[in-house]
């Protein structure tokens, strides 16, 4: 029978160990930045200029889903209420986040409904969502919304 060193069993035990304690270390990661784009969606749903700005890095730039590039001052304009119209619901799910080191990328789906004409309309967005950790807090950086055409329908 053979015998494996004791050093040998050590340094696996160790790898092993490390390789178990970043595994841990990326989830919670991923959750935080899946939370802080839940919050930010919810901040533009409720027209919250003032959480949107605790959300974003002060470099913050989007891609509108026309291709305008709006900086973070112009973004935040946008969600200052002017008037007493009835807002879309917001809702973000199918969310995918991917940890790089102190940069994250989240790619969701942004969906839309109002009514509009008195008929209720829905749309989605397919957005990709990049975070940067400022000291110990998630910050974004970057939002790219991007239409998801409707399926076409089938003619009779």
């Amino acid at each position: 029978m053979m015998q494996i060193p004791f050093t040998k069993t050590v340094r696996s035990a160790i790898l092993l160990g490390a390789l178990a304690a970043s595994a841990v270390q990326a989830a919670p990661a991923s959750q935080e930045v899946e939370t802080l784009v839940q919050r930010f969606t919810a901040a533009q749903s409720g027209f919250d200029p003032a959480t949107l700005k605790s959300l974003t890095a002060d470099n913050y730039v989007e891609i509108s889903p026309l291709g305008e590039v709006d900086p973070r001052e112009k973004m935040l304009s946008f969600y200052v209420k002017k008037d007493d119209k009835p807002r879309p619901a917001i809702g973000v799910d199918e969310l995918s986040t991917r940890v790089l080191g102190d940069s994250a990328v989240t790619i969701a789906r942004v969906s839309y409904s109002m009514m509009a004409g008195g008929q209720s309309r829905t749309f989605s967005l397919r957005s990709v969502f990049v975070a940067a950790k400022q000291g110990k807090e998630w910050k974004l950086v970057s939002v790219q919304y991007t239409p998801i055409r409707q399926a076409a329908a089938a003619n009779p």
